[in-house]
C-alpha cells in the first residue's frame, strides 16, 4: 500500500497530475494496442524482443505518447524524480493519478476504469494486494529480468519486486524520548504520539510494520498475532495515534512518531533535523514492493517501456538515491554501476533480515482481516 509518504524526490511540480477520476466519462480505448513486429499486440508482447527490441519498443511507447500511474507519491522511493526522468527522456506525458492512495485503490481504479483510457497503465503494490490481484497482471520480462533472484519474480514476469527497505521507526527527538525499540513506545511519554502508515490489511507498509512488532514481541512471520496484541496494548494505553502520518503531519507535530519502511522515515530526516530512525534490533522486518502491468493498460507500451526504465541502472539507482534499496543492488554492485554514494548511507540494519514468504503473507494477511479491527477500533 501507499499513503502519502515521505522519500527524498524532487517536489510535485515535477509531476503531471491529471487525476483519473473526472466527472466525464472518459473515452474508450482499443483494447491491446496495436501490433508489434512479431506480430502480436503491445497489449500481449512479452518482453522487448517482440517489439524487435528496445528501439521498436520505444518507438511504439513515443506513438502512444501518455502512461498513466497511479499511487506514486512524488515523496515516495523518489517516485517524483523518477517520473520526471522518465517523461524527459522518452518524451512521454505521465499522468499521476491519486498519489495518496493505498495500494487495493489501484487495483480498485483497474477495475472501475477497465476500457476507458484513463486507466492505469502499471501498478506499484504491497505484497498482499499484489499477490491476490496476479489475474490482473500482463506477463513481461524486461532485459535485466535474469538479475533478478528468483524469490523476487514471478517466472513469467506477471510481477516482478522493484525497491524495498526494512521497518523502522521514526521519531521527533525535540517531542519525545529517544527509542531503542518496539517496547519504548508502550511507556507513558508516547501517549496519543504512535502513528502507524495506514491499515495493515490494506497496505503493506502497514502489513510490515505490524509483522516488524511482532517480531520484536517474540512472533514469527507465522504468527502475527503478538504484533496485533501489541497494538491493542497501544491503543489500550492511548498511544496509538489513528492518523496515516504525512510529510505535513510530521512536519507540524502532529504525529511524533512513525512506524514505516526505513527509506521513507530517513528522506524526513532531510527535512526535519530533529527526526530520527531506528530499525529495531533483532526485529529487521525487509520488504519488496511489486511492480506489474495491467494486462488491460491503455498505453501497453508504455507501460512496457516504464518497466524496462524502473529496472534499468538508471532506475535502480534513482530509488536508491530516495533511500530504497533497489532489487537489483547485489549485482549493481559487482558489476560497479551503483551509486556507490547512495549505497553507502542506507541506514544500519542489527540481526538477520526477515522476509515474509507468500503463504506468510497470505495466513497473515487472514489473521488481520479477522483480528486488526476487533484489537485498534
Amino acid at each position: 500500500m501507499k499513503t502519502f509518504r515521505l522519500t527524498a524526490a524532487a517536489g510535485a511540480a515535477l509531476l503531471v497530475f491529471t487525476g483519473a477520476l473526472t466527472a466525464c466519462a472518459p473515452p474508450e480505448k482499443e483494447s491491446g494496442g496495436e501490433q508489434t513486429q512479431s506480430g502480436v499486440k503491445a497489449g500481449e508482447a512479452t518482453s522487448a524482443a517482440d517489439f524487435g527490441g528496445m528501439p521498436g519498443l520505444e518507438e511504439a511507447a513515443k506513438k502512444e505518447g501518455e502512461l498513466n500511474v497511479i499511487a506514486l507519491p512524488p515523496d515516495w522511493a523518489n517516485y517524483g524524480a523518477i517520473i520526471k526522468a522518465f517523461g524527459d527522456k522518452y518524451g512521454i506525458k505521465v499522468n499521476s493519478a491519486q498519489p495518496d492512495a493505498a495500494s487495493q485503490d489501484e487495483i480498485n481504479a483497474a477495475n472501475q476504469q477497465k476500457g476507458k483510457s484513463t486507466a492505469p497503465d502499471v501498478f506499484d503494490l504491497g505484497q498482499s494486494v499484489a499477490l491476490a490481484n496476479t489475474s490482473l497482471f500482463a506477463p513481461y520480462k524486461v532485459e535485466k529480468f535474469g538479475d533478478i533472484s528468483d524469490d523476487f519474480k514471478d517466472p513469467d514476469g506477471k510481477w516482478v519486486n522493484d525497491y524495498g527497505g526494512y521497518m523502522s521507526i521514526g521519531y521527533d527527538e525535540s517531542k519525545v524520548p529517544a527509542i531503542a525499540g518496539v517496547d519504548d513506545l508502550l511507556k507513558p511519554e508516547f501517549k496519543g504520539k504512535v502513528a502507524l502508515n495506514g491499515d495493515p490489511t490494506q497496505a503493506g507498509a502497514a502489513f510490515s510494520g505490524v509483522m516488524m512488532v511482532a517480531i520484536s514481541q517474540g512472533g514469527t512471520p507465522d504468527d502475527i498475532a503478538p504484533g496485533v496484541e501489541f497494538f491493542r496494548k497501544l491503543k489500550e494505553a492511548g498511544n496509538f495515534l489513528p492518523v496515516d502520518p504525512t510529510p505535513a503531519t510530521i512536519e507540524s507535530g502532529q504525529t511524533p512518531v512513525v512506524v514505516d519502511w526505513d527509506y521513507l522515515n530517513v528522506a524526513e530526516t532531510k527535512k526535519l533535523p530533529s527526526w530520527k530512525v531506528v530499525i529495531p534490533p533483532n526485529a529487521a522486518v525487509a520488504g519488496y514492493y511489486y511492480q506489474a502491468i495491467n494486462k488491460d493498460a491503455p498505453h501497453p507500451a508504455a507501460a512496457r517501456l516504464w518497466q524496462e526504465f524502473l529496472f534499468s541502472d538508471e532506475g535502480q539507482n534513482l530509488y536508491l538515491q530516495g533511500g530504497a534499496r533497489p532489487v537489483r543492488a547485489d549485482t549493481m554492485a559487482t558489476q560497479g554501476t551503483i551509486d556507490r554514494a547512495a549505497y553507502a548511507v542506507l541506514p544500519p540494519v542489527d540481526g538477520a533480515a526477515t522476509f515474509v514468504t507468500v503463504d506468510q503473507n497470505q495466513a497473515a494477511t487472514k489473521y488481520l482481516e479477522g483480528n486488526w479491527a476487533k484489537a485498534v477500533g
